[in-house]
């Protein structure tokens, strides 16, 4: 069965929080001694309130002694009201954007982080509780696996399913990250399954086929058709 890297496997566990009561100059304090971009605010019981980010934090530098407009945006409106906030209650976005469970797929915290445009996201337990942070650098320590670990995968998740049903003499050769899979299979559905597959395994940079192929098959494929790989 292919595996699946998930945030619990790369986030952070020692995580820098605030309370709704931190005064602003802690949280900026915070940010700079410990290096990050954002921190998560949270209750007495550890419950993800919200999080304040540098950017939060420079609205009151933006707006400082600026004068309302007289037709201004929402957006603008929320950056110029946070700009007069004292703590990190007035300070933080709520709710924490995109706060996700360790369960999580690294690929779906990567959308995640995409799609809010955020550089990391707190992670909580079924009670909303922090138990860690990733970043994108988090995210990044995937392809740090070593190339003989992503062949042992490709070999026992990919490959030895493949041989196993309907191949001849298909092998793969990892350097860098990069799978370099040569060998011969029955239909062209089963090479595209091959490549796709080993594309999902943790550390993968790129694959590159030399795959042949007897049959093609992409006119009569339909879904679910090819070997047995969950």
């Amino acid at each position: 069965m292919l595996k699946n890297l998930t945030v619990d496997d790369v986030m952070t566990t020692k995580v820098i929080s605030v309370p709704p009561d931190a005064p602003y100059r802690t949280v900026v304090d915070m940010l700079i001694a410990h290096r990050v971009s954002a921190v998560p605010v949270v209750d007495d019981f550890l419950r993800v309130l919200g999080v304040v980010s540098e950017a939060d934090l420079l609205n009151k530098i933006e707006y400082a002694g600026d004068e309302p407009r007289l037709f201004e945006s929402r957006k603008r409106r929320r950056q110029r009201d946070k700009s007069q906030a004292a703590t990190a209650r007035d300070l933080m976005t709520a709710p924490a954007i995109a706060a996700i469970s360790g369960i999580t797929t690294i690929a779906a915290a990567a959308r995640q982080m995409d799609e809010h445009d955020v550089k990391r996201l707190p992670v909580t337990d079924d009670l909303g509780r922090l138990v860690g942070i990733v970043s994108r650098g988090d995210l990044l320590k995937v392809h740090l696996r070593p190339d003989d670990d992503i062949r042992v995968d490709v070999e026992n998740d990919v490959l030895g399913i493949v041989r196993a049903e309907e191949a001849t003499g298909v092998n793969a050769t990892v350097s860098n990250g990069i799978v370099t899979v040569v060998g011969a299979v029955e239909l062209w559905s089963t090479r595209d399954i091959v490549e796709r597959h080993i594309r999902r395994i943790p550390g993968v940079v790129d694959v590159v086929s030399q795959l042949t192929y007897g049959f093609d098959d992409r006119t009569m494929a339909g879904p679910g058709m090819g070997f047995g790989i969950s």
